[in-house]
This record gives structure tokens, sequence and C-alpha cells, in this order.
């Protein structure tokens, strides 16, 4: 018992310790688990920026007046452009090196940085008072014409050094006031390097390079006058060459446009042209900073627009020119396919517009794309039927169930195509109404597509009187058959002309044809041919027609049973009425004019004077005998 005890309390003392150990040891293992914090990487700062002295002289050296191959465009990167248009960015570059080369020779041996910690250095005006005394008087000259100027370097986000935004937007200012100084010592005997504007404004009187008007020097103020005539003349010059090159261009390639679709296309060119003129001349004037941050976004807003305008105006035309061809063409898919493809281009021109419109406006795209984004759940729900009647457009294309021009029932309505587009297809009714049809539901939906019919069938039945004989019946059918041989639009192929039934008051033939034409109107056209002609074949057969009537025969019992049976026909009683018939329609059709030439699809006609002397212009239903149109 004792043993048993003891066991217990030897097993238990081990599971308390096993327990202490392991919360001993949790904190341990948690902190293995833990992973580590990221190393910060070391920021790599650029080549040349490393500090206020190594940017200063980058600046110098891509500046210096003695090397024929200036590098500009390093020299701009050696400043903070984010206060000012990009355009004005070199010119500022160059006023600034001007202005450094009228406060001092830079002695890069003495020049001292700022402290570690530090996040600006100020080059000007800084402690001079270790430097000589040419230096010195230097100074307080510069400090007497602009004592509110500074030049000052801070350091950016990536570590690198750059002239601060504030002082590249005063340059142009501190320059204009510091210009009557001849540059320091050292450089004078070495040729400055002008800016575009300032070798502009050497030739000018010094009266209107001294004088301003809202911080606009006067011949600034006329240059942008005559850069404005010179961008009204750019413009007609090119709306005239472009309609003269146009013209020629599609007459080339066999197309056609009216001149008032040219003069339409190539106005938004002009505009356009006159636009990149102003957008170039306005960064050769050398305009302040704040008439630039107005005038070049608004000049390339312009522009932009004129651009797009013009995008639109070229896609309409085109798609006028390919519309014209593909109507002289036998198949309508092109006539499909030009709309969709135009307003897939407009669609194309009016994002790529918005994007550089929000750009030249300095519009931030990132949030606008990433709230796009988080909507994308909700746009793509709200945007479902907009996608179903976009894909019922691909269908459209793809199947070709119907194109322009065909007449068309699907469901309840029906008419002719007249457009397919991305979300609908428009469909004009025989009572002249306009119905759209969506797209969506072109993919269910069931069409019945006249337009694709090869033949037109036409049934009725030749009601003949009771006393019609047998051979004048039968030579009739043959007639008839022999019309629907000989008619340019029938199908000869197939027709069915047959005695077929015997009804209340009449004897009735069936005629049963088909015709081969290309529209409806054709098709009534031959048809009032064909019934022309069937009844003067009744005439000259002596054929008659019946009409409903009712005849009461009066019935004796005293009457005689004696009666005449017909002649029962011979042999050759088929082929002589067959013959008869033939004679017949050859005789009413010999003078037809479709008799030697096949007429064209119908064409309506404007109405003619009865009493005009062109006797011999015939309308399009009368006809000689046999019925021509």
């Amino acid at each position: 018992m004792n043993f048993m005890l003891n066991q217990k309390l030897r097993l238990l003392w081990h599971l308390i310790a096993l327990v202490v150990m392991l919360l001993l040891s949790a904190p341990a293992l948690a902190q293995e688990d833990t992973p580590a914090a990221p190393t910060p990487q070391p920021v790599i700062v650029p080549r040349g920026f490393e500090s206020p002295s190594a940017t200063l002289l980058t600046f110098v050296v891509a500046m210096d007046d003695s090397d024929k191959a200036r590098d500009i465009t390093r020299a701009v990167q050696c400043m903070d452009i984010s206060g000012i248009v990009p355009e004005a960015a070199r010119e500022l570059a160059a006023k600034l090196f001007q202005c450094i080369d009228r406060i001092e020779y830079i002695d890069f041996d003495r020049l001292t940085g700022p402290g570690p910690e530090e996040t600006s250095w100020t080059f000007y005006p800084r402690e001079i008072r270790f430097l000589s005394r040419q230096v010195i008087n230097r100074y307080n000259e510069v400090q007497g014409l602009a004592p509110d100027a500074s030049i000052v370097l801070t350091r950016q986000a990536n570590g690198a050094w750059r002239f601060s935004a504030e002082t590249v937007a005063g340059i142009d200012d501190f320059r204009d006031r510091i210009r009557s100084l001849e540059r320091v010592k050292e450089k004078r005997d070495q040729k400055e390097t002008l800016t575009v504007a300032q070798v502009i404004e050497s030739f000018w009187p010094v009266y209107f390079a001294d004088h301003s008007f809202l911080r606009i020097k006067y011949w600034q103020w006329i240059s942008l006058g005559a850069m404005v005539f010179f961008g009204v003349l750019l413009d007609y010059s090119v709306r005239f060459l472009l309609i003269i090159m146009s013209k020629r261009m599609i007459a080339r390639r066999g197309g056609e446009a009216s001149h008032e679709t040219l003069k339409r296309t190539v106005r938004p060119f002009g505009l356009a042209a006159a636009a990149l003129l102003w957008l170039f001349g306005i960064s050769l004037f050398g305009l302040p900073v704040p008439a630039l941050k107005f005038l070049v976004p608004a000049v390339k807003f312009f522009a932009i627009l004129a651009v797009v305008w013009a995008a639109y105006r070229l896609t309409d035309l085109i798609s006028e020119v390919l519309s014209g061809m593909a109507a002289k063409t036998e198949s309508k898919f092109d006539d499909l396919l030009i709309p969709l493809l135009r307003k897939t281009v407009k669609i194309i021109i009016t994002v790529f517009g918005f994007i550089y419109l929000a750009d030249s406006l300095d519009v931030p795209l990132a949030p606008l794309l990433t709230g796009i984004g988080i909507g994308g759940a909700g746009f793509a729900f709200a945007a479902k039927d907009t996608v179903e009647h976009f894909f019922g457009s691909l269908t459209v294309i793809a199947d070709r169930p119907f194109q322009v021009g065909d007449w068309v029932v699907i469901g309840d309505t029906e008419g002719t195509v007249e457009v397919v587009g991305f979300r609908s297809t428009r469909i004009r009714t025989f009572y002249n109404s306009l119905v759209t049809v969506p797209n969506g539901t072109l993919v269910r939906a069931v069409v019945d597509n006249f337009g694709e019919r090869k033949y037109r069938r036409w049934t009725t039945h030749l009601n003949l009187t009771y006393d019609t004989s047998p051979e004048k019946i039968d030579a009739m059918c043959q007639g008839v058959r022999e019309l629907i041989r000989l008619h340019p639009y029938t199908r000869k192929d197939y027709y069915q002309v047959w005695m077929h039934e015997m009804s209340a008051h009449s004897l009735d033939v069936l005629v049963y044809v088909f015709f081969e034409t290309p529209d409806w109107q054709t098709e009534l056209r031959e048809r009032h041919r064909l019934i022309l002609d069937i009844i003067r074949l009744a005439d000259q057969l002596g054929v008659e027609f019946a009409f409903p009537t009712q005849t009461l025969h009066m019935y004796k019992e005293e009457h005689t049973n004696g009666h005449t049976p017909s002649v029962v026909p011979g042999g050759d009683a088929y082929f002589n009425s067959k013959r008869e018939g033939i004679r017949a329609v050859h005789e009413i059709t010999a003078q037809a004019d479709w008799r030697t030439q096949k007429p064209s699809a119908y064409v309506f006609e404007e109405s003619h004077d009865p009493g005009a002397e062109d006797d011999d212009e015939k309308s399009q239903i009368e006809s000689k005998i046999g019925g021509d149109a």
C-alpha cells in the first residue's frame, strides 16, 4: 500500500516538474518563434548629391561656360522643381548659375558643409568673415540689390542634396535684381552663355526690357501677341493644306468625302498645331514662374482637347470613307463592323484624353485608380447589364444573325436593322418608329431574318368559271408555267401550276412560285408584272375569272333524260392544249423588253407629268404588252 502511494507521489512530482519546465521555457520559445525585425537597408544616395558641396560641384561642372558640351539635364537634377512647371526648369538652371557667378567664385576646398543631423544648408547669404575683402564687398553689393534673396540646399527624402523649391521659385526675380552686376573677377575672361530669352531680350530697346506689367516685361507681352497671331495663321494654313492633301489621298484610294466633312475634320488639326506652337513659344520667352504656372497648364489643356477633337474628327472621316467603300461591296458585314470600330476607337481616344488631361492639370491618378479598385466589386455588379450587352454585340459580330439593312423579326419587333451598337441594336419598323433592342437579349432571342432569304414565295389561286373547258384550263396552266419560265426574277427549277380545287363558285388553279429578288419592292414589282401577264394570257385564251355568285336552277320532273355527253378528248388533246397555251404566251410577251434584258432592282422614281413631251420615259410599273418596268 505504501509502495503504491509512493509511486503515485513520485509520478505527481514528475508531472509538476515537467509543467514548471515548460512554463519557464515558454518565453524563450516565443522569442525564438517571433521573427526578427528586418534590418534597415542603407539609403543609397545618388552619386554627386551626397552633400551640399557635392551638389554645388555637380551643378557648376554641368553649367561650366568653358565646356561646350553643357549638361543642362544634369544641372536640372540638382534642383527641386516641385514648385514650378517642368518647362521652366532649364531656363531657371541657367539663371541660377548666372546668380552664383555674380556672388562668388566658389573655393570648394574652403567650403564647409552642414552637420550630420542638419537637413538644410545656406549657400547665400552665409558667414564669410574669413574670406577676402573682395568677396565681402561683392556680398554687400548683392545684398544691397536683393536683400531678401537666398540660395538654400536641402536634404531630400532619398538623402540627396538639392537646391530647395523656394530657391528655385525665386531665382527669376533674384537674377533680374542683380543682372546689372558683372561676373566675379575669375569669370570675367569667359564669355557668359545666355538663355534663349536673354538673347531675344538683347535685341529689344532698354525701355521694353526694363519695364513690366503684371511682372511680365513689355517685350514679353509683345512676343506673346505675335505668337498668338502666328498661331492663328498656322491654324488656317494647316487647315488649307490638309483639305487639299485629304482630297487627293481619298480620291487615290477610291473613296469619297464631302467638302463640308473635310472642313469639319481639319479644323481641330489647325487648332492643335497652333496650340503646339504656343506651348513651344511660351518656354522661349523666359516668363516668370507664376505666369508659366498658369499659361503652361492652360495651353496644355487646350492642346490636348484639340488633339482629342482632331482624333474624333479623323475617326469620323475614316468611317465615312470606309462606309462609302463598304456600300459598294456585296457583303454587309463591313457595314456592321465599321460603326462598332468607330465607337471602339472613340472610347480609346476618350480614355487616353482623360489620362493626359489629368496629367496636365497635375491630378494624381493613383488615388483615383485605387478608388476604382476598391469599388470594383460594386462597379462590376452595377455594370452587369452593360457587360451582358457588350458580349451580345460580340455575338452579333461573330455569329452574324443579321446585318445592317436586313428585315428581321426579334420577338414582337419587326423592321429593318439600322444601327448595331455596343449596347443595343436599333430597328426601324414598317410604321417608321425606331425600336431599341438591348444586345444582351440577342444572346437568347430567336431572330427571324427575312433579309437572308434567297427566294420569296408567292402562293395564289386562279379562280376560273365553271364553264371553262378542260382544254382551256390545261392551256391556261401551261401558259402560266411558260410565263414563270420566261420572267427574269422567277425561280426556274421549282414551281407548281396545277388544277387544285373545285370550290363553291370556281375552279381553282394553284400558282406556287418563288421570286429571286434583292428586296421587297422589287418583289412587288415582279409580282405585279406576272399578274398582269396572267390576266393578258387569260384574255388571249378566252378564260374568264370567277367571282362569288349563286345560280338558281329550276328542275322539272318532266325534264327529259336526253343528255349529250361532251366529246372525249383524243390522245393528242393534252399536247394541243400545251401548244395553245405556249403559243398564247409567246404572242403576248413577244414585244416585252425583259425578254432581251433583265431589268435592274426596283428604284423609287419621282412623279412624271403625263402631258410632257417626253412620252418615251416609262415609269417603273407602266409597260407595253407583256409589261416591263
